[in-house]
């Protein structure tokens, strides 16, 4: 009885932590969040484009958590996030792995990244004109100065990264320690990787 109880109870667990996968449209959450997706472009690591729109997808209990972040950032500094990417077709992750195999930077698509999952999210701040807070790399820079703990940076800059970290902890995430733009949405694990079509 008590093993059944258990077994139960495991697939209750996953149940609720799967109850949300559905990918969304970040604009039908908050139509306000500035993007900039770079793979819709060939402005990218990979020089090519890879995605056929500029909007932003999301799983949407991530993409609630954004929302969020976003009004406490716009409420507390006058700043607001800028969204890069969200959720990645599996099949761009293998394209990407193709151009450049490295795990410190790009997912083994053998088993998948968090975007994949719809449950990472790269990002960075913007302030009231809508200039990107200098964080001492451009984003996808695979070296490491993108890393967070990267000593050799103004003060300033590290006071960036350390308040874009500290808001994104604050509403659920945690940092990537070898791309100061990239958080994983916390739970990512009980994620399974969704198969979307970019549209």
């Amino acid at each position: 009885m008590k093993s059944l109880i258990g077994i139960l109870f495991c697939l209750c667990s996953l149940t609720i932590a799967q109850h949300d996968s559905a990918i969304v449209y970040l604009g039908d959450l908050d139509s306000t969040i500035v993007t900039e997706v770079r793979y819709a472009t060939e402005n990218n690591f990979t020089g090519k484009i890879l995605y056929p729109t500029d909007k932003v997808y999301i799983r949407k209990i991530v993409g609630e958590s954004i929302v969020n972040a976003n009004n406490y950032l716009t409420s507390k500094y006058n700043y607001r996030l800028k969204i890069f990417d969200g959720f990645r077709p599996i099949s761009v992750q293998r394209q990407m792995w193709e151009i450049f195999p490295d795990p410190n930077y790009v997912a083994d698509p053998s088993t998948g990244s968090r975007h994949n999952r719809g449950a990472a999210v790269d990002l960075t701040i913007i302030d009231s004109t809508g200039t990107q807070l200098d964080m001492g790399t451009e984003y996808d820079n695979f070296t490491e100065k993108a890393h967070y703990d990267y000593a050799e940076l103004p003060e300033a800059v590290k006071a960036n990264r350390k308040l874009l970290r500290e808001v994104m902890i604050k509403f659920g995430f945690e940092p990537l320690e070898t791309e100061w733009w990239h958080f994983d949405f916390k739970g990512w694990k009980n994620y399974s990787i969704i198969d979307f079509k970019l549209r």
